[in-house]
């Protein structure tokens, strides 16, 4: 079987629905799927440099990456992801088609231009749709009225969450299957034997939270000695928001972006993950991607968030209050017997619901379907 995995964002900078993409098609063709992803690229020079201030992964594509366009960015839902809206891609896109001849295809925010859309409008495989994002998600609305009618060609639907599945079916009611975002996790992680750090790991938006963690951090630096350890945001902006803040860089050691194994080592090291989100989560997959290298999680008590966690692996702390979170991210240093058994708990739990492995048989299984003829949903009720 032959898999098209369309995603409306950038290889070059990275984000949850690419990480998710790329575990996806890696756990696809360890069944024996031959698997593409379709996205877009930005290539390092000077016209990346203009659009694209944040740093970003400007290596060689992986073999099963096939690009379609660059991108830009556009805020949406309170992030800032990279989206290819050339129309060029269009053109690229149906050639790419053509040429490949997928058995089905596989969309991520099937909504977005311009990559999801275009597909959408040329495409005559069987088609599988994942939503994401959660929210009001008010940008649908002018999209519902220009290409909205194109959802009614999605032959499954699925959310990777019930808060993804809420926003979602406000614009396009219908059937979804919730198929909860893998996770990758290592073969070997140890509770125990950390280093004294905690980490965070996200991009430097506000959503994220960061700002809160840092207002924070003086306290927690002086009650533990511990060392923070930033992953993901671009250093100058957070060096920045430092100064911004009149926070001391003291005990603060900013990664930039790391690439997956980088990541999976920093996770291994550290004593617990800090993900101060403020709102915006449909799904807590940087949770879960701690959870699979054993490190327990402070996290905001947010919808999204609170989907993943347990008593077990996380505490959970009111959003925006420093003092709750410096309070509770001491509280779990100061016991590492508690902090290493979370830790225990937060693999277990990470192996037992998110592994690839079984989340891409579930997949498969809804393919081979759909190849079949045999699995189809109603037609989506479109709102205006």
């Amino acid at each position: 079987m032959k898999v098209g995995i369309v995603v409306p964002f950038s290889w070059s900078f990275w984000g949850a629905v690419n990480e998710h993409a790329e575990l996806q098609a890696a756990a696809l063709e360890a069944l024996g799927v031959d698997v593409r992803l379709i996205m877009g690229n930005d290539p390092p020079g000077q016209f990346t440099r203009v659009l694209h201030p944040r740093v970003g992964r400007h290596g060689t594509l992986p073999d099963n990456v096939i690009p379609v366009g660059r991108s830009v960015i556009v805020p949406a839902n309170g992030s800032l992801p990279n989206i290819v809206l050339s129309p060029r891609s269009h053109l690229r896109i149906k050639r790419v088609l053509a040429r490949e001849k997928f058995d089905v295809l596989h969309l991520h925010e099937p909504m977005t231009p311009a990559i999801c859309v275009s597909t959408l409008s040329v495409a005559r495989t069987p088609i599988v749709a994942t939503h994401h994002a959660s929210g009001d998600l008010g940008w649908m609305r002018g999209g519902m009225h220009v290409w909205g009618f194109l959802m009614q060609r999605i032959d499954h639907r699925i959310a990777v969450s019930e808060q993804a599945k809420t926003s979602a079916a406000r614009w396009l009611p219908g059937e979804y299957e919730v198929v909860p975002n893998g996770v990758l996790i290592p073969d070997h992680a140890e509770p125990a034997g950390r280093d004294h750090a905690v980490v965070f790991a996200g991009r430097h938006e506000t959503r994220k939270g960061l700002q809160v963690l840092l207002r924070a951090w003086p306290d927690i630096r002086q009650r533990t000695g511990a060392e923070l350890r930033i992953a993901g945001a671009d250093p100058l902006a957070v060096r920045l928001l430092l100064t911004r803040l009149r926070v001391s860089d003291d005990g603060i050691d900013i990664r930039g972006f790391l690439s997956q194994d980088d990541l999976t080592d920093l996770f291994r090291s550290s004593k617990a993950l800090i993900a101060p989100s403020i709102g915006g989560e449909s799904f807590g997959m940087v949770l879960t991607r701690a959870f699979g290298c054993a490190l327990p999680v402070v996290a905001s008590d947010i919808p999204g968030y609170r989907d993943v966690m347990t008593p077990e692996t996380s505490v959970g702390v009111p959003p925006e209050e420093p003092q709750a979170l410096a309070d509770a991210v001491v509280a779990l240093l100061a016991d590492e017997p508690r902090r290493a058994t979370m830790g225990a708990a937060a693999r277990a739990h990470a192996i037992d619901r998110y592994g690839w492995e079984d989340i891409a048989r579930r997949l498969l299984g809804i393919y081979e379907s759909l190849a079949a003829g045999e699995l189809l949903q109603p037609p989506m009720r479109l709102s205006a």
